[in-house]
């Protein structure tokens, strides 16, 4: 399974997120095909570009409750002073991914940010 993890600035648009999707499938050598799902922060859960580019994409979007982004803090792989002080954790994308994809996932694709847009891909590995 690859969950595709995204977190934004307020307002991006479906065609921004998007974009930060393809940069994190095309980091990883993935096809659009590979992706299972969008995850991304329950409190993002109003913004209709991360809901309207899971749609384009045809793979359901799944919110992340914040104590489920934070148990996987220790995680990620990257950190913005920024999302931090916003969000209380080093990497919504990543936290999200890791999140969604459970204990034995891991980052194929860290965090990569496009316009306001970032995404990170985590999938899941056999314990």
């Amino acid at each position: 399974m690859i969950v595709a993890g995204v977190g934004c600035r307020r307002g991006a648009s479906a065609h921004q997120v998007r974009a930060a999707i393809a940069a994190a499938l095309d980091r990883a050598g993935l096809a659009d095909h590979a992706l299972d799902l969008v995850a991304t922060a329950a409190s993002k859960g109003g913004e209709p570009g991360i809901s309207a580019a899971a749609r384009l994409l045809g793979v359901p979007l799944v919110l992340v409750p914040q104590r489920d982004l934070e148990a996987q803090a220790p995680r990620t792989a990257s950190r913005s002073e920024r999302v931090v002080a916003l969000m209380g954790v080093p990497s919504v994308a990543e936290a999200a991914a890791l999140a969604v994809g459970g204990p034995a996932s891991r980052l194929v694709a860290t965090k990569i940010s496009v316009g306001p847009a970032t995404c990170a891909l985590a999938t899941t590995v056999a314990p």
